[in-house]
């Protein structure tokens, strides 16, 4: 777990929530804001003269006079981000938020030389797991989340607790270990889920290596990218399954090119449950080693015809790969669904979502399936309802050209499922409420499903008005993450990070103490999801209250290149919330685009390479829009 701030603000308060922000009377470094206004009001006239018997009157004094000054003044107090400017105002940005490398967590490599357990002792109120920071009277364990007194075996606490003492505790389980679930990843299935409706016999000019220019359809272009990743998965991957599935006005199911296809149409593309079991029944026996002849030929026999059932064909892909957990589809279109399940052009608004591609993405979630989703430069494809499926199961949202097709699938490929049914379960003390995600609870549980390397999540926390003075009285807060998860090797992992920060105020919080890149990584996540559900108003909100908390602090220390680039997001997203039409609230394909690569965000350090790509978003948006 990594925070935004070194410690808990306890008096930060959404917009509008009539609370104060400031600490509570006995805290006197915020008298001043107390008290309201621009500056503290002057000191009342004091005598420093020994003071006379009641019963002599007192000289008049000159009304023009004034009061002594003090014999001395007190240090200066160094530059607070909420008096930047001089101004008494409370902080408008939550800074309370904390961050999950998820990729990382999931890594459990024999190398890491982390001591594992059996099953950790849990509380039977809250879940929380017995840690470091937990304490053990004779054989009671009271809750340090929830106050629930645990009874608890002697020996069990003396290894949960006596053996990891500390402030800091980072504990593996691995309850259930089989040599038999081993599962290599050379196991798993790529499905290439291709578009050859009408549409796709569009041409675009290119220019060959000898200057020549000619014009290649989309389709040829598909077809000139599937050649050359199958070449690289035979060279690089030998033993792993590959499969086909096409659709136009309907969807042929080639598999890996050595057996009969299966053909779905008419009545067979609005049938849920015969999609879903002719895909499953589909068998993929052979590696491409074996079969790569026979998928060049089917892929170089393709021709474009027909309308567009995208919805099928996704659930008989994603059918097929549900068979090998951690396998992958890719799909490739550059058209909207107008035929089947799924279809859109008879949506009933522009912003309605068909539930088929929500119920899809949950499902290939509970399989272990990633979908990555691909679509051409100048075409309408309702990239904001078929991203779900990407968005959901942790692939990749792109918009490609003739000469980008290939290199973008390719780089699909190498992204690996590092972990599966990843859940994590966030816990603070009572009192303590997650903005956006659960208003009245400590205890937060967020469905993760896939992982990939770099994943990154974040949410932010707050205090409850009423906890606020009983917070301040403590040193510090403890905070527990269990994440649980099945490893490629279908292992069932729970791995448990406890930690506990100091607590203040905000008028306690200094610009060195923030860590700009937790909260440009969470504002650029949280507004992304906003604008996704149509909450746009608030994710305007969220945007302004850290590009100003990003000014205050530039004016107290330099901003760091990373930093800018986390600006530029904001920046990004701000033009495309400011784009959007507020009665439609619908999306663009391409602000579509930058919107979910913004909601799989990911911090400089985690991914340079992908980050520096990521820098040019804004100048493609504002091109766009």
């Amino acid at each position: 777990m990594e925070f935004a701030c070194s410690h808990v603000v306890c008096s930060w308060r959404p917009p509008g929530a009539g609370v104060s922000s400031v600490g509570p009377k006995y805290d006197n470094r915020d008298a001043a804001k107390q008290l309201g206004g621009a500056s503290p009001p002057p000191l009342p006239p004091r005598n420093l003269k020994k003071p006379r018997p009641s019963s002599f009157p007192l000289c008049p004094t000159p009304s023009s006079q004034f009061p002594f000054a003090p014999f001395s003044l007190p240090p200066p107090v160094p530059p607070r981000i909420d008096k930047q400017g001089g101004e008494n105002r409370p902080l408008k940005a939550n800074i309370n938020v904390v961050s999950l490398s998820v990729g990382k967590l999931v890594n459990l490599s024999k190398d890491s030389g982390m001591e594992t357990f059996q099953s950790p002792v849990i509380c039977g109120k809250c879940s929380a797991a017995l840690s470091c920071l937990s304490s053990v009277q004779g054989k009671v364990w009271t809750c340090e989340f929830c106050g629930c007194e645990n009874g608890v075996d002697e020996s069990v606490s003396r290894v949960c607790v006596g053996q990891r003492t500390g402030v800091h505790g980072d504990d593996v389980y691995l309850p259930n270990y089989s040599e038999d679930d081993y599962q290599n990843l050379e196991d798993t299935l790529i499905v290439f889920c291709v578009d050859i409706s009408g549409s796709m016999s569009v041409t675009t000019e290119v220019t060959s290596r000898d200057g020549c220019t000619t014009y290649i359809s989309r389709l040829e272009g598909i077809q000139d990218a599937l050649h050359r990743v199958l070449l690289s998965t035979l060279q690089q991957s030998p033993h792993r399954r590959v499969a086909l599935v096409t659709f136009s006005d309907e969807v042929v199911i080639y598999g890996d090119g050595t057996s009969t296809p299966v053909t779905l149409r008419d009545w067979a593309l609005v049938d849920y449950d015969h999609i879903w079991q002719q895909g499953l029944a589909y068998s993929i026996p052979h590696c491409i080693a074996e079969t790569y002849q026979q998928l060049i030929k089917r892929v170089k026999e393709l021709r474009e015809h027909g309308a567009t059932s995208l919805g099928p064909a996704m659930l008989a892909s994603v059918a097929m790969a549900s068979r090998y957990p951690g396998s992958k589809v890719i799909l490739c279109t550059d058209g909207s669904a107008n035929i089947g399940l799924g279809e859109m052009e008879q949506a009933r608004s522009p912003s309605f979502t068909p539930y088929f591609y929500k119920q899809l993405s949950l499902q290939a979630v509970e399989r272990g399936v990633i979908i990555s989703v691909m679509t051409f430069e100048g075409t309408d494809c309702r990239l904001a309802d078929i991203g779900r499926l990407a968005d959901t199961t942790g692939g990749r949202v792109n918009i490609v050209n003739i000469g980008t097709v290939a290199s973008e699938i390719q780089s699909i490929c190498v992204d690996n499922v590092l972990a599966t049914r990843a859940t994590a379960t966030l816990l603070a003390p009572d009192g303590v409420y997650f903005p956006y995600e659960d208003e009245n609870n400590h205890k937060l549980v967020k469905e993760i499903g896939n992982v990939t390397k770099g994943m990154e999540i974040t949410f932010q926390f707050a205090v409850k008005p009423d906890f606020m003075e009983v917070f301040l009285k403590k040193e510090t807060l403890p905070f527990q993450l269990k994440l649980s998860f099945k490893t490629r090797d279908q292992e069932k992992v729970t791995r448990v990070i406890t930690e506990q920060r100091p607590v203040t105020t905000s008028s306690a919080i200094f610009a060195s103490r923030l860590n700009m890149a937790v909260l440009g990584v969470h504002c650029a996540q949280l507004c992304a999801n906003l604008t996704m559900e149509g909450r746009v108003h608030e994710a305007q909100m969220q945007l302004k209250a850290q590009q100003e908390l990003l000014a205050q602090v530039s004016k107290l220390r330099p901003i760091q290149k990373e930093e800018n680039i986390y600006g530029n997001w904001m920046d990004t997203m701000t033009t495309i919330c400011d784009d959007i039409d507020t009665e439609s609230q619908t999306l663009t394909d391409e602000a579509a685009k930058v919107v979910y690569q913004m909601k799989r965000a990911k911090s400089i350090n985690s991914n340079t390479t992908e980050f520096q790509k990521n820098i040019k978003i804004k100048e493609a948006t504002m091109e766009v829009l």
